[in-house]
């Protein structure tokens, strides 16, 4: 079998696995961050290096909910593991963003052992946020913190959704290779974002609350549809339309 239907397998079979062994966690946060929302509190999300993809998965996305913001990082991760660039990131952004307490912050790190995923976390929690975690609980418990408290993210998260992935994330052996190919913690990561978003949306409608979400610019009035809502958050919220 080739490698790319070797990855397809392996992939699908680990998202049916993530969907199944994360749903209660993912019902729970889903309906802490729809009460939030319902109260006019913003999704925030952050992921350092590659994990800043996932951090803007659900980020202004028709279909997907207007007041998710994520915090940038404009090294790209590169000091990640340097302590207090975390802090110091979320300090700022907090402060530019108005970010309140009763607001959820949603931290994404594969490892769960570098410095600034751990201190967003932590700052937001100072700050009153609740914290919801997306990594790879099997790599983060194989490895060490980076971090000078020796903690991990998935010990400050409120919830913690698993990725499912490996230690190091690549889950392909390669015949005549000496290392693993194909990441996952990528797709799996994205379908764990968008069934929160699916539970959130859920949670607010079942609570009368009309989910407050974008259509697509293409559609007859969806400029106007999603301007008239990003009025609502434009001082909370990164970069809004």
């Amino acid at each position: 079998m080739s490698l790319a239907n070797r990855f397809f397998e392996t992939s699908n079979t680990l998202q049916a696995n993530v969907h199944r062994d994360n749903a209660e966690t993912l019902q729970a946060a889903g309906l802490r961050i729809a009460k939030s929302i319902a109260a006019d509190g913003v999704l925030h999300t952050f992921g350092s290096g590659h994990s800043q993809i996932l951090a803007s998965e659900i980020e202004r996305r028709a279909g997907g909910l207007v007041p998710v913001s994520s915090i940038n990082d404009p090294a790209d991760g590169w000091p990640e593991q340097i302590a207090g660039y975390g802090a110091r990131l979320f300090q700022r952004y907090a402060y530019q963003y108005d970010v309140q307490p009763g607001d959820v912050v949603l931290v994404i790190s594969n490892s769960g052992r570098n410095a600034s995923p751990i201190e967003v976390a932590m700052e937001a929690k100072a700050a009153g946020l609740h914290v919801v975690v997306l990594t790879s609980l099997e790599m983060s418990k194989a490895t060490t913190s980076r971090h000078p408290s020796g903690k991990k993210l998935y010990e400050l998260g409120d919830y913690v959704l698993d990725n499912g992935g490996l230690p190091g994330d690549a889950a392909i052996d390669a015949p005549g290779f000496a290392f693993k190919v194909g990441p996952t913690s990528t797709m799996s990561g994205a379908l764990l974002l968008n069934l929160l978003s699916m539970e959130i949306i859920e949670q607010l409608i079942a609570a009368g609350v009309t989910p407050p979400t974008y259509v697509s610019q293409n559609a007859d009035g969806g400029a106007a549809h999603n301007e008239a809502l990003a009025k609502k958050y434009r001082h909370r919220i990164r970069r809004p339309i």
